[in-house]
Order: structure tokens, then sequence, then C-alpha cells
């Protein structure tokens, strides 16, 4: 079986009732219409009825040439194609609107690709992943009846084609949002004002999501946005190790257009584009307007809510709340803490701890901050002091040259990196560990101020805190697909060894599992993958870190693009 299932899902044999083709869309890219794109590598086969009777639409990724593959090859390669496989479950199992991988299929056909775009191709192995989704249409597919962009010059392929953005617009609304359809049955701009208000507050949800669990996609392009809401195309994606609100995780994006922190105003802006790719069967006046009102409003709501139940916040909803939110994060900031663990570990603390446990729980804390070691790779300086004083007379002295190989922004982080190497070098380990336990003690003290408000108004604190761990751990991950962990299942797999993908994939299926429960299912990957013994000696002088632990110094090295 599973060898017929290889054909099949390798796209070397066509499923009965498949119609393959390629999806045409548009996109704006880093902020610039980049005109005409498409499934370059994607391959739909058709949709599938579910048992309930709900629709899917399946698609391979890798499988070949498309008719939108341009100078590329339409291949996929394993290191990519198990990064998607596994965060795109690791999203879901988060309860992450998310597409869905079904299979990962790989052969012995290879191609050369340039990893780091450095001129140092290599030979990696072809891989084909089955998605699934309700859809895979895109804000970009509404961008296909652009005008000339009055910046790129560069226009949609269906310019004046009024009639498909209609046949589209009835598609997606009649078949994902039903319920609107039914409700404006002779009104189409009031129908077509209702989908937008939907899928403004369905993305406003979504990025609150992604905001909670440190997780950045890379590329929020108008074409990587889903229609219905879905995490979609997972190319250079990161979950945040070390909190850094200006963190970029993909090596590509030089201007840090898709930090962490700018994914919130990234999304607004690609709806608004979305917004101008309806007209004129959505004036721009009535989407503004709703875009405004609408988009805003909801992620605060959202991302708050999310965030009082991540710190055990279940009793009271009050106004000072966002204040400890963020004041945690510049605590998490100020003493490069680990997002995932530190939010994992509050759980355990309690108001009445007493002085004992409290200073261990501090220990067990501060151990998820950065050390000294770390910090000095984090803040290493990237440039030439050379270059850096080059470019620093360029920008006083010909700003208009200057403004075409950097920005002010860069240079001021590299000045800012060269200002905390220099502090690092004089930090002794003693006084790291002091300065973050005292940022962390004036935090606690605050968290324990309101969760004692927390107590004060309920009748039973016993069950109160006792729900409030559940919540908290239903909450808050102790298993993400950190990059380090990927990498160690890739080169695993590159070696011919694929028990590294079950176990990493089995772990993200219970992401927030207790240790002792987790040990069983680890146990039992291990047993599955007994048998695939390719060499993995080339891994032995890496330490194995547990699945939850914060990355290993090299794992700052990692650089995906």
């Amino acid at each position: 079986a599973e060898a017929e299932a290889a054909l099949f899902f390798s796209g070397n044999r066509v499923l009965a009732g498949a119609e393959p083709a390629a999806h045409c869309y548009c996109g704006h890219q880093f902020g610039s219409f980049a005109g005409q794109l498409g499934d370059g590598a994607a391959m739909y086969l058709g949709e599938v009825l579910g048992p309930r009777g709900e629709r899917w639409e399946i698609q391979l990724k890798g499988a070949g040439i498309t008719p939108f593959s341009r100078q590329a090859d339409g291949r996929k390669v394993l290191r990519s194609s198990i990064r998607e496989f596994l965060c795109s479950e690791a999203m879901f199992h988060l309860g992450i609107p998310t597409t869905r991988a079904g299979t990962c299929v790989t052969s012995d056909s290879k191609v050369v690709r340039d990893i780091f775009y450095d001129g140092n191709p290599k030979n990696e192995r072809c891989t084909v992943v089955l998605r699934i989704a309700s859809t895979f249409i895109r804000f970009g597919s509404f961008e296909i009846f652009k005008p000339p962009d009055e910046y790129t010059g560069r226009k949609g392929p269906s310019v004046d084609r009024n009639d498909i953005r209609i046949q589209m617009l009835d598609y997606v609304i009649s078949t994902f949002y039903p319920e609107i359809q039914e409700a404006y049955p002779d009104n189409t701009i009031q129908r077509n004002a209702a989908f937008f208000k939907e899928i403004t507050k369905r993305t406003a949800r979504l990025v609150a999501e992604w905001q909670c669990v440190g997780f950045c996609h890379g590329v929020l392009n108008t074409d990587n946005m889903s229609i219905v809401g879905l995490t979609i195309d997972y190319g250079p994606f990161g979950f945040m190790d070390r909190y850094d609100p200006e963190h970029v995780c993909n090596g590509s994006d030089n201007t840090g257009r898709y930090a962490y922190n700018k994914q919130p105003e990234v999304c607004k802006w690609n709806l608004g584009k979305l917004a101008e790719a309806l007209v004129p069967e959505l004036p721009l006046e009535i989407s503004q307007v709703i875009l405004e009102e609408e988009y805003d409003a909801e992620f605060e709501k959202h991302y708050l809510q999310k965030m009082r139940k991540k710190l055990g916040l279940i009793q009271l909803e009050l106004e000072e709340d966002s204040k400890l939110v963020s004041e945690l994060l510049e605590t998490m900031h100020l003493t490069a803490g680990d997002f995932t663990n530190i939010f994992y570990l509050l759980s355990s603390f309690s108001v009445d701890i007493d002085p004992s446990k409290f200073e261990d729980f501090l220990k067990e804390l501060t151990s998820q901050c950065a050390s000294v070691e770390e910090l000095k790779v984090v803040f290493r300086p990237q440039m030439d002091p050379r270059q850096l004083s080059m470019m620093l007379m360029l920008a006083q002295s010909n700003p208009q040259l200057f403004a075409l190989i950097g920005t002010k922004a860069n240079i001021n982080k590299e000045l800012e990196r060269i200002e905390q190497f220099s502090k690092l070098q004089q930090l002794t380990a003693d006084d790291l560990l002091s300065r973050n336990k005292r940022h962390w003690k004036e935090w606690l003290e605050k968290y324990r101020v309101r969760l004692q408000k927390e107590i004060e108004s309920v009748g039973n604190a016993d069950a109160w805190n006792t729900e409030r761990v559940k919540i908290m751990n239903s909450n808050n991950p102790k298993y993400i697909l950190r990059n380090y962990i990927a990498q160690n299942a890739i080169e695993a797999a590159e070696n011919g060894d694929f028990s590294e993908v079950r176990n990493v994939l089995k772990v993200l299926e219970h992401p927030f599992q207790e240790a002792e429960d987790f040990q069983e299912v680890k146990e039992d990957a291990e047993e599955e993958g007994a048998a695939a013994t390719a060499a993995v000696c080339s891994q032995e002088t890496r330490s194995r870190p547990r699945y939850c632990s914060k990355p290993p110094l090299w794992a700052s090295e990692l650089c995906v693009t």
C-alpha cells in the first residue's frame, strides 16, 4: 500500500478523477507589485469530500514544471519539504488555522540548489509534499485584475475581466462563507462587504495566534495570504527562541519587513491590497472603513484573550492586563529569555510560594535566559569596521548613494550591536545572573499581585488554581518546531534515516503534553524508527538536546532563506 501511495503522491501516477492544474495569481512581494506569479511548483489535483461532507483541495508541491514555473524546475528538495511537512502539522496541533501536510515522498533524483544565494550550489534530493486545505486561493488570486502598477509598471494578466472577478467572488463566498451568501442573496455589495469584514477578522485572529506562540512566517507577501484565514506557504518560517520583538526569521529579508513585531501591521497592509483588488465589486470607501474599524480591534481583543489564558488570568478581565503582558515581554527582552519555555514555566508559580521554592523557581526561570556566551554570538558585529566607517561617511556626505547600498536602520542596528558586544566583554556570568534575577523578581511581584486579585474574586482558591494551571498548560506549548530540531531531522533524513522526522512529528502532535506522558510517545517513535539505521554517526559529535530545550549554541549559525 505504501509503494502504491508513493506513486500517487509523488505525481508518477494520477488519481482517478484528478484534473491536474496550476493556479494563476499575482502578488505584492516585499511591498512591490510583482505581476503574474502563480503556482510554480504546486500542482492542483482536485477536491475530495470528507465523511462529514467537508471539501478538501489536494495538491502536490514539488512534482515538476507547471505553466507558471518561469525559469525554475518546479521541484522542491528534502530540506524545505521536511520543514513544510513538520510545521504545517505542528501548527494544526497548536490549534492555529493552517494548511495540512498529508505525505512527504522523496526520491533519488537530485537538483542543484544555491541555498544561501552565495555561489555555493549543491545537489539535493527531490521531494514532493501532498498539501491539503479547504482552498489554496489567496489574496493575490484577486490581484490578477490589477491595472498597471504606478511604481513597477507591472499589471495582472486579467485586467478588465471583471466577469472573472465576479465569478471568483461568487465561488469563494458561496463555497467557503455560505452563511454570508444566505444572509445577502439579493445584495452583492452588502454580501461582499460582509465577506471582507469576515476575512479581516479571521486574518487579525490568525496573526494574533502567531504572535502568542512566537511564530514568524517570513514571507508575508499578498500571494502568501489565505482567502479563508489559514497559515499558508511554509518557506523561511521560524519559531522565535530568545524573545526579540525585531526577530527576523528569513535570511533574505534584509530590511526586516516581515519581522515578528511587524506581522500584525503587514497583514493589515495586505488586507488593504485585497480591498483594492475587489473594486468595483466592493467600493474602497466601504472596505477601507471596515478595515480601520475591525482589524486592530479584533487583533487586540484576541491577542489579549490569548495572553490572559497563557498567564492564567481566567477570572477577571482588567485594563491593567495589557500592561502586565507588555512588561512581561519587556522583561523577556531585557533578560534574553526563551519565549516558549518561560511561558511554560509560569504555571508552576503561585501566589503563596514559600521563599525556598521561590528561589528554585527563579533559578529555573533564569536558566532559560541567554548566557554571556550566547549573547556574544547574538551581538557579534556583522560588518567589517572599515565597511561601517565608509557607510557612516557616505550617510553624511552622499545620502543618495548611501540610500542605494544601505539604510539608516541597518547602520543603527550595527552600532547598537557594537555597543552591546563591547559591554559584554566586561560582563561576568554572575553579574548577568544577578541582573536577570532582579528583573524577574520585579515582574513576578506584579504578577503575584494580579493573581491575588483573581483569588479574591473566587470562592474556592484551590479549584481556581487547578483550573488556572490546566488552562495555562493547554495554551503554553512545551514543544514547538525549533530550527535546530528541524535541522537535526533534516540532516538525518539526508543520510537516509527518516526515524528522526517521525520522532519529531510525534512530539509536535502533542505540543502541550507533560514530559512523563510524552516519554511513552517518544519510546514508541524510537521503536518505530529502529529499523532505519543509516549513517547518523556524523551527528554524534553534535549534542542532542531534549526537544523542549532552548537552542544549543551551534543553532545560532542556522540561516533559512
